[in-house]
Protein backbone atom coordinates (compact mmCIF):
# COMPACT_ATOMS: atom_id res chain seq x y z
CA UNK A 1 0.00 0.00 0.00
CA UNK A 2 1.11 3.25 -1.21
CA UNK A 3 2.10 6.29 1.60
CA UNK A 4 -0.55 8.11 -0.17
CA UNK A 5 -3.16 5.54 0.39
CA UNK A 6 -2.53 5.40 3.37
CA UNK A 7 -3.21 9.47 3.96
CA UNK A 8 -6.69 8.95 1.99
CA UNK A 9 -7.97 6.23 4.26
CA UNK A 10 -7.12 7.79 7.47
CA UNK A 11 -8.81 11.06 6.69
CA UNK A 12 -11.88 9.09 5.43
CA UNK A 13 -11.79 7.04 8.94
CA UNK A 14 -11.38 10.58 11.18
CA UNK A 15 -14.06 11.86 8.80
CA UNK A 16 -16.09 9.06 9.86
CA UNK A 17 -15.74 9.03 13.24
CA UNK A 18 -16.25 13.11 12.96
CA UNK A 19 -19.89 12.61 11.17
CA UNK A 20 -21.00 10.00 13.66
CA UNK A 21 -20.54 12.31 16.50
CA UNK A 22 -22.89 14.87 13.90
CA UNK A 23 -25.28 11.91 13.33
CA UNK A 24 -24.45 12.18 9.61
CA UNK A 25 -21.51 9.73 8.82
CA UNK A 26 -21.82 10.05 4.69
CA UNK A 27 -21.08 13.68 4.05
CA UNK A 28 -18.34 13.20 6.81
CA UNK A 29 -16.62 10.78 4.50
CA UNK A 30 -17.30 12.85 2.12
CA UNK A 31 -15.43 15.46 3.39
CA UNK A 32 -12.77 13.54 4.36
CA UNK A 33 -11.76 11.98 1.55
CA UNK A 34 -11.88 15.92 -0.03
CA UNK A 35 -9.31 16.75 2.77
CA UNK A 36 -7.44 13.63 1.81
CA UNK A 37 -7.14 14.05 -1.80
CA UNK A 38 -5.65 17.84 -0.97
CA UNK A 39 -2.82 16.16 1.84
CA UNK A 40 -1.62 13.07 -0.62
CA UNK A 41 -1.09 16.03 -3.58
CA UNK A 42 0.38 18.93 -0.73
CA UNK A 43 2.78 15.40 1.00
CA UNK A 44 3.46 14.75 -2.49
CA UNK A 45 7.23 13.88 -3.22
CA UNK A 46 8.45 15.66 -6.34
CA UNK A 47 9.95 13.22 -8.98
Amino acid sequence: MKQGDIIIYGCVIIGAGVGLTLDNSFPGVLIGLGAGYLLKTFFRKEE
